[in-house]
């Protein structure tokens, strides 16, 4: 199973972006469903998580970004406001089935999307 997010591209500092995740073959009942970046030079990091115990969001995007679910795929959404340069990056979806596993650590999630780049300019 795989997923392939998209909606990214370039924005101006505080504008807005939603970022979708698709399935790109059978689809699961996933437990946990969650957003990670990767800025260049840097690791991978979480973002957002919905899981069935709650939201989980970074301290850095608390308040800005929002995780939801996309009923129709399955799959999460992330709707980006007030982005900031420090915001650049790949954006990754990912989900497991499992309820073991922390909700922010990116080895914890068995199925990934190729991500999608999202630049912000000043």
């Amino acid at each position: 199973v795989q997923l392939q997010a998209s909606g990214g591209g370039l924005v101006q500092a505080g504008g807005s972006l939603g970022l979708s995740c698709a399935p790109t073959g059978r689809t699961f009942a996933y437990n946990f469903m969650g957003w990670f970046r990767q800025a260049p030079g840097k690791e991978r990091e979480f973002v957002a998580a919905l899981t069935r115990y709650g939201r989980y969001y970074a301290p850095s995007v608390k308040g800005r970004f929002t995780i939801s679910r996309d009923n129709a795929k399955n799959t999460p959404y992330l709707q980006l406001n007030s982005l900031n340069t420090e915001d650049t990056a790949v954006y990754y979806c990912a989900a497991r089935t499992r309820n073991s596993g922390s909700y922010y650590v990116p080895a914890d999630y068995d199925y990934w999307g190729q991500g999608t780049l999202v630049t912000v300019s000043s």
